[in-house]
Formats: structure tokens, C-alpha cells, sequence
């Protein structure tokens, strides 16, 4: 009989802060996310920064994050980056002002070989930050298409064979 190989583990992160507006699309989409993945699919919305997720990583095949992007052309607009193929723009997410950003948290953890091969990131460009201010009805919407978006992605990573 044919042993099945057991699904690749994924982490989904929904970066951001929901009292700033637009920053909070990450946590939206997590919550969006509720009921819809495998059970052994683990979602994390980190209470501070990214960079202290990092030692986590290596327990897992593939990374999705959810974050806000600088405004380049249209609130609610999304970039998906596939980091297996190509780099992360710097300007692709936002930096907070107390920890590093995204594009440099996952190259340090490259650098220290604690990050996964497998590496997609959804950044939605928002166009209001404002502390204790709502997320806007353009990056409101883009919220469920990126939580379909996920799903898909998650069960096209949970397929694909091993990377040498």
C-alpha cells in the first residue's frame, strides 16, 4: 500500500495594527480566515512585530503574510509577491517605527537560514494610517478577495512537494 505523505505545515500572518486605519487589513483578513483552512493550518496575528515571529519559522514548509502597503496607485489594490521567484520591494509594506519591517525581517531570517523557501506576500496599498482611525471601505473590500486568495494559496502550498 502507498504511504501519503503528509500535507506541508503553514503559517498565515496578518501583520498590522487595527486601531491605525488601513494598517489593520492583516488582522481583518485573519479574522475573514476563521473556518475556512485545515485545522493544522496555523494563523497568527503577532501582538508587536514580525521579527518575533521569526524563530518560529522553521517548523514550517511555507509562509503567507497579509499587510498594508504604502499607497502607489489605488487604496485596496493587491500585490501578491512570491518570494521563491522574486524579491520583496522595500517599499512593498510598511516599516514600523520600533521594529524592522517585513522585507527586512524576512531577509535577515534568510540570512540566518530560519526561513522557508516558500514565502507569499499579500500587501494591499491603503491609503489612511491615522491612529484610531476606521480602515477604509476600498481596503475593507479587498479584504475577503485576499481571503480567498489565501485559502487557494494555502492549499496549493499544503500540495507541492518538498524543494531540494
Amino acid at each position: 500500500m502507498k504511504e501519503e505523505a503528509c500535507p506541508r505545515r503553514v503559517l498565515v500572518v496578518g501583520l498590522g495594527n487595527p486601531d491605525r486605519g488601513d494598517d489593520g487589513i492583516g488582522p481583518l483578513v485573519v479574522k475573514k480566515l476563521t473556518g475556512l483552512l485545515p485545522a493544522d493550518v496555523v494563523i497568527a496575528t503577532p501582538p508587536a512585530d514580525v521579527l518575533a515571529l521569526m524563530a518560529e519559522w522553521m517548523d514550517f514548509d511555507a509562509l503567507i503574510f497579509v499587510d498594508a502597503a504604502a499607497p502607489l496607485t489605488t487604496p485596496g489594490r493587491i500585490h501578491r509577491f512570491d518570494l521563491a521567484t522574486t524579491e520583496l520591494p522595500r517599499d512593498a509594506t510598511l516599516t514600523s517605527s520600533h521594529a524592522l519591517g517585513l522585507a527586512e525581517t524576512i531577509g535577515l531570517a534568510r540570512v540566518l537560514q530560519q526561513a522557508p523557501q516558500d514565502i507569499i506576500v499579500y500587501a494591499v496599498e491603503g491609503a489612511c494610517f491615522a491612529g484610531d482611525g476606521p480602515i477604509t471601505p476600498e481596503v475593507a473590500a479587498a479584504a475577503a478577495e485576499v481571503a480567498d486568495r489565501v485559502v487557494a494559496e494555502v492549499m496549493s502550498l499544503r500540495r507541492i512537494s518538498q524543494r531540494t
